[in-house]
């Protein structure tokens, strides 16, 4: 199984969606938009909001959040 830091509160739905697109790390995610994520089966409201604050955690953000928010 491959490492993932992905939080289980995303929900085992999301978490494998995001490992089928090849994102199983936090880090991965600044990259990504919301919009690219919602378009994965899976991975609905709930997960986003999950990662964002898992982001917000360790300071990162998806790509396109403004800094303000």
């Amino acid at each position: 199984m491959t490492a993932t830091d992905i939080p289980r509160a995303a929900g085992a739905p999301a978490t494998r969606a995001l490992a089928a697109a090849g994102w199983t790390r936090l880090d991965q995610l600044t990259e990504v938009t919301e919009r690219e994520l919602l378009a994965l089966h899976g991975v609905g409201p709930k997960a986003i909001g999950v990662l964002r604050e898992a982001l917000r955690q360790r300071g990162l953000r998806l790509a396109g959040d403004d800094t303000t928010a």
